[in-house]
């Protein structure tokens, strides 16, 4: 299990532990976190799971992989340096302590 914490943009803070190989979407989904929609169920053919990562997560992720940055170019809210799709987000121990904060919006 890999703690994670979620700032939902109305500043709800919720800290899971997330099954390791787990999308953050997945458990975002999975424990109603308000902000992540997650349309295409984690395939990456949409961009309803976009958050930011904080600096813990930017050093620890992989950079993100072409068809996610496509994705990231059509994201509702604006696109960050740190903007990524929770889908391709995989809890590990790497990543214990991590922080994720939603947009306003997905669509």
């Amino acid at each position: 299990m890999t703690a994670i914490t979620f700032i939902e943009d109305n500043g709800t803070t919720t800290e899971l532990d997330v099954p390791d190989g787990w999308s953050l979407m997945q458990a975002a989904t999975a424990n109603g976190i308000d902000g992540i929609l997650g349309e295409c169920g984690g395939s990456c053919a949409c961009a309803t799971c976009h958050c930011y990562v904080d600096e813990l997560l930017m050093r620890m992720l992989p950079p993100p992989q072409p068809g996610e940055l496509d994705m990231l170019a059509n994201v509702a809210a604006e696109r960050r340096p740190n903007s990524r799709l929770a889908c391709q987000l995989k809890a590990g121990p790497a990543l214990a302590g991590g922080t994720v904060t939603l947009p306003p919006n997905q669509e």
